[in-house]
């Protein structure tokens, strides 16, 4: 999921104790198809616009549809509101636009998974549990079977995609500042803004030098919606209907979802041991968020919507 809808909604979540209800893991798994089912519509648009170019609408259909619903009022934005949202902005930009371009040159199921390791290493990070150990182990291991050289080995590809997950990290960090700097979601949409608006003067340049195709900018207009704001909507539903702790878990199946549209959409196949590793380092995720529930909140590093 690489998506501006992975900010932590402000949505008060089902009691914990409550089991999920159907038509939460309905919104839920239509969520994280719709996500993937963006980036692989996305990538159909590569050869013409490249993925900068695509990364560019995105960015401006995901401001317009945040700032719609939250609607910032940026006058009253104090520096120490600012900073944090100018830094998620960024992250927003980069993680965007390295995951595309992660992409384009190892495909959907790979570069998806590999960019899961952020919220992943959010969960896990500053934890003394000995499960979440075992499962940043089970993790580490299923990711060199991942990377492991083979003669078709994009080597630039899979930093790529470890980049996107660096920032998927600091982008869940920095949202989470912005959520207690700012009522509810005015910081992600601000910080929308400020990323949409990076990519002005680049996403003109790419358009002009490339000319796009009616084809190609109906993909990247769509890649925006399904990729951003059905994420972002149906994320907001599911988290009235289910637990937030059975919603961190439920995140997992994106790269399960990615590797499985690569597939279908995009005819990008992998091979048996890296569909037993993608299975691996979803467990691993399910796992950590999974028994997090039974620690104080203190001790754990949940990564929240992820």
């Amino acid at each position: 999921m690489e998506t501006d809808a992975r900010a932590e909604p402000t949505v008060t979540a089902a009691p914990q104790a409550a089991p999920p209800r159907w038509s939460g893991v309905a919104l839920m798994l239509g969520s994280g198809l719709s996500n993937q089912l963006g980036a692989s519509v996305a990538a159909l648009a590569f050869p013409v616009l490249g993925p900068v170019g695509v990364v560019a609408v995105r960015q401006w259909v995901a401001a317009g549809v945040l700032l719609s619903v939250g609607r910032p009022n940026l006058r009253t934005f104090t520096a120490a509101q600012w900073r944090p949202v100018v830094g998620l902005a960024v992250v927003f930009a980069t993680m965007n636009l390295t995951l595309y371009m992660a992409i384009d040159r190892v495909g959907l199921g790979l570069a998806v998974t590999l960019e899961f390791l952020g919220p992943l290493t959010v969960a896990l990070a500053g934890s003394r549990r000995r499960v979440d150990l075992v499962c940043a182990l089970v993790a580490g291991a299923a990711v060199l079977v991942l990377t492991r050289p083979q003669p078709s080995t994009d080597y630039l590809g899979i930093a790529l995609a470890l980049l996107a997950a660096v920032c998927w990290g600091c982008y869940i960090l920095l949202n989470r500042t912005v959520g207690q700097r700012l009522p509810g979601i005015e910081g992600s949409a601000a910080a929308a803004l400020v990323s949409g608006a990076l990519y002005v003067p680049v996403g003109i340049t790419v358009l002009c030098l490339h000319r796009p195709t009616a084809a190609s900018l109906l993909c990247a207009l769509a890649a925006g919606v399904l990729s951003s704001a059905v994420p972002f909507l149906t994320d907001l539903l599911a988290l009235r209907r289910v637990p937030a702790q059975f919603f961190g878990i439920f995140m997992s199946v994106n790269p399960v979802c990615a590797a499985l549209v690569g597939l279908l959409v995009l005819g990008q196949h992998l091979d048996p041991a890296s569909w037993t590793a993608i299975a691996v380092i979803v467990a691993a995720n399910a796992a950590a968020v999974g028994t997090a529930a039974h620690h104080p909140p203190a001790r754990r590093g949940h990564p929240g919507a992820g």
